[in-house]
């Protein structure tokens, strides 16, 4: 089983999200190549997928797959013991509903709400448009948390492809300040401190490509999801670990936390860990010790 996986932006790219987390969510092993939105690097890895014309596209053991709905089913056919679908007929069914709206739907939200890991804005002040929106989500995913998530925190109780298809719109959620009740917002919540979608994020703010075009010219507050430890980074050790947490090398990049001192092979393994190190469970390991 050989998998590749090709990726824009972590901080902007939703559809990106989508196709990561149905690799990562699921416990499946993928080699991840990325390249920034509208570079010329981008075109470069979007022509070794071909026919793919947008991220993310898949090599599943030699053939490309390509949208995030085809690549969902493909791999839940590929591994019917990962659960990608709720095994309840009512709730697979209810699931699959939801998941082809979100994939077609909801326009005018993906317009004027753009992914943004990186920002918060709390005075956006949605159209009537977007609200409606807004509304429908709310209706649909209430309505799965009340009738099928009884035994989890999402929205079939288990993680399923739904959640999937619905991170990007809780983000898009948390950034705006868009409306929504009590249910959305746990569920959201939930969203916002999944270990796998912080790990997301973190690479994100570590690849720190930022895009002209998507920041707003609002008052910004902190981002709503948990807190990251006061992690820095600092240009020199030496550190408690003798090698990367991550790779096992040799450590050429420092971070500094609680007074303490980290090393990690290359700047990005920093980075990443600077940005929100309770997300990684190999470095904090060592930080626990």
């Amino acid at each position: 089983m050989t998998y590749e996986l090709a990726i824009g932006d972590r901080t902007y790219s939703s559809w990106s999200l989508r196709g990561w987390l149905l690799f990562a969510k699921f416990d499946l092993p993928v080699s991840v190549r990325s390249a920034r939105m509208y570079s010329q690097g981008f075109k470069d890895l979007l022509a070794d997928f071909a026919p793919a014309r947008l991220v993310p596209a898949a090599r599943l053991d030699g053939t490309v797959v390509w949208d995030t709905l085809a690549i969902a089913e493909e791999l839940a056919t590929r591994h019917p013991d990962k659960g990608f679908w709720p095994a309840d007929p009512a709730a697979r069914a209810y699931a699959r509903g939801l998941s082809a709206e979100m994939h077609s739907g909801f326009v005018q939200l993906r317009t004027d709400c753009t992914m943004n890991l990186i920002r918060y804005y709390p005075d956006f002040q949605p159209s009537d448009a977007v609200k409606a929106d807004c509304a429908r989500i709310e209706q649909l995913l209430t309505h799965a948390r009340e009738t099928f998530g009884a035994d989890g925190p999402w929205l079939f109780g288990e993680y399923s492809v739904a959640d999937v298809f619905y991170a990007p719109a809780m983000t898009r959620f948390a950034t705006f300040n868009l409306p929504r009740g009590k249910v959305l917002q746990d569920y959201i919540n939930t969203h916002l401190a999944d270990p796998t979608f912080r790990r997301w994020r973190a690479m994100g703010i570590a690849q720190n490509y930022v895009q002209p075009g998507y920041d707003l010219d609002l008052p910004e507050g902190e981002w709503q999801g948990p807190k990251a430890l006061p992690a820095k980074a600092i240009d020199a050790g030496p550190s408690e670990n003798a090698t990367c947490p991550y790779s096992g090398k040799a450590n050429t990049h420092f971070l500094e936390l609680d007074g303490r001192v980290f090393g990690f092979c290359n700047a990005f393994c920093r980075d990443k860990t600077v940005a929100d190190a309770e997300a990684w469970d190999d470095f904090m390991a060592i930080y626990t010790a």
